[in-house]
């Protein structure tokens, strides 16, 4: 069993006095640059042995759920809050970027003050947030609903909510997949309420807009560019909605108006139904999903095979069962954590995490540690780019191998189904933005109550009749990846806008070493050194624009 050092447990939770007197130069003299330069370095070796023992950890506690990885999560995580929290160095990081130090010094160092404000608060409370957010993970890791009496996890929910036409079954899926949400609810709300507690220290309203501060947003420009994505989606959607209600109503012998959430064919409705598109799954019947991944990235010039080997892909008990993509040490040791099996969803998630990996891969590196990381908005877009050609023509043709004039017969189909999977995709993060707002601007309230009415407003779904339970916290990401959601729509923008430059430039993604190249040189290889709206008009040729959205979508009518 993996465990800290006794020297980086010393490391993690002394402090380190540097620079403790003004630095001299302040503003371009030649010690004074010489001095911020030894800072920025000396800040960034302690954080990261600490950053890569507390990443070990993380992803040992979501592969086996167990106390002593639960306590070693909680450890390390401590270990490097306790680092990040360093008040002396974090005074000497806010004199020198006083300095006016500019160039790939100021960047860092800006980079170093966002990540470590967040911790400028009282060792207790952090501690407190540390003990929480390990206890609601190991939940969420262990927990499985219960249909028909029997533990089921949420691959096999999700097999009934698409495949089962008995709509008790489909109703008591639906409600097992609730269930963790009642067991964690009060910890997600005294979750909030501690965030919140810290933020408003740092003078922040609350956490969330400490979190967007923090992470090269404006909330105004956020919130602004939502609602045009609300208004660009909301037609069409609502058109493509009345036709799948349709085909529901007729599918389970009701009327449309006695639809709920149960009858669409995932727990949250933030996927697109086969009733509503295309269903894919009978070709991905007995595929090996792995290797399809690999020969995908292979075919533009990108090598995943190591990234595969130390990677952890197939269900089991006691793991987590949630996909994500995870750089342990920035210096190529790269996992992915999934749940496959053999129809389309996973072979996209598959894709999509290897999305994220590749983007790890391809940093340039001559960057230091603090530079060979990724921006969320950027790295989602290239997860979210490679997932989607999971549904795309060439890809099912060039790499899954099916043959060209079945798949000439679904062009329409399958670009009518990518423009539903956008809005639908669209106005569930729309739900999730909404309520992580609402849930930090006031923890105690009736957020069973706010949730459905953002679902009402944004999905069209209506809610069960006289239903009481927090279902807003069987989201793991309300929880664990607080104020993360926007990222994806965001990603889910520029990602359209980079197929669209890749399909300029090189002919296309699939198959195309130089869509690979082009990925690696303008997005992929300068990492954090420069800010993601840069990085995005870099890769692109322009800055994100809901115009790439409200196009896709138009396909739909």
């Amino acid at each position: 069993m993996w465990s800290l050092s006794s020297e980086k447990e010393v490391i993690g939770k002394t402090v380190v006095r540097v620079f403790s007197t003004p630095m001299a130069g302040a503003g371009g003299g030649t010690q004074g640059a010489a001095d911020v330069a030894a800072l920025v370095q000396e800040v960034e070796d302690s954080i990261e042995p600490l950053s890569c023992d507390h990443n070990l950890a993380w992803w040992n506690v979501n592969t086996e759920a167990t106390e002593e990885n639960e306590r070693q999560r909680a450890e390390t995580a401590l270990a490097y809050s306790n680092r990040l929290a360093d008040a002396e160095q974090f005074e000497a990081i806010v004199r020198a970027r006083e300095s006016g130090a500019n160039g790939p010094i100021g960047r860092r160092l800006d980079l170093l003050h966002d990540l470590m404000l967040p911790h400028q608060v009282p060792a207790s409370l952090r501690e407190r947030i540390v003990e929480l957010e390990t206890s609601v993970e190991g939940r969420f890791t262990r927990h499985r609903g219960v249909v028909r009496g029997d533990e089921v996890d949420d691959i096999e929910i999700k097999r009934i909510l698409r495949e089962s036409d008995d709509v008790a079954e489909r109703r008591e899926a639906w409600e097992a997949s609730k269930t963790v949400g009642a067991a964690v609810a009060d910890d997600v709300r005294e979750l909030a309420r501690l965030r919140n507690e810290s933020a408003r220290a740092l003078g922040h309203r609350d956490w969330y807009a400490l979190s967007i501060a923090v992470s090269e947003l404006d909330e105004t420009k956020l919130f602004e560019t939502l609602a045009a994505c609300d208004k660009a989606t909301a037609k069409p959607f609502a058109r493509w909605k009345a036709t799948l209600d349709r085909r529901l109503a007729e599918r389970f012998g009701c009327e449309t108006t006695e639809l709920r959430p149960w009858h669409y064919a995932d727990p949250f409705f933030q996927e697109t139904p086969p009733d509503g598109a295309v269903d894919l799954d009978p070709l991905f019947r007995e595929r090996d999903i792995v290797e399809l991944g690999k020969q995908t990235f292979a075919g533009i010039g990108i090598d995943v095979e190591d990234t595969l080997a130390r990677s952890d892909l197939f269900p089991r008990a006691e793991k987590c069962q949630h996909a994500f993509c995870m750089d342990v040490d920035r210096a190529g040791d790269i996992r992915v954590l999934m749940n496959v099996t053999d129809n389309h969803d996973s072979m996209d998630t598959l894709l999509h995490e290897l999305g994220h990996a590749v983007y790890s891969l391809g940093f340039d590196g001559a960057l230091p540690w603090l530079l060979r990381d990724t921006h969320l908005i950027t790295t989602e877009a290239s997860a979210l780019l490679f997932g989607s050609l999971a549904g795309q023509r060439d890809w099912l043709v060039q790499v899954l191998g099916l043959d060209s004039a079945e798949a000439a017969a679904l062009a329409d189909k399958l670009r009518a189904t990518r423009a539903a999977e956008l809005f639908v995709f669209t106005r569930w993060v729309l739900v999730m933005t909404g309520f992580e707002r609402e849930l930090y601007a006031n923890p105690d309230a009736d957020l069973d109550d706010v949730w459905w009415k953002l679902v009402s407003r944004h999905q069209l779904v209506t809610p069960p009749d006289g239903r009481r339970a927090p279902d807003w916290a069987a989201k793991i990401h309300v929880a664990l990846a607080p104020v993360y959601y926007h990222t994806y729509l965001y990603g889910s923008i520029v990602a359209l806008q980079l197929q669209d430059a890749l399909r300029r430039e090189a002919g296309g993604i699939v198959g195309t070493p130089a869509a690979g190249r082009i990925l690696e040189e303008r997005l992929y290889a300068p990492g954090l050194a420069e800010r993601w709206d840069r990085l995005v008009m870099q890769a692109t040729g322009s800055p994100l624009s809901v115009d790439s959205l409200a196009r896709e979508v138009s396909a739909s009518h």
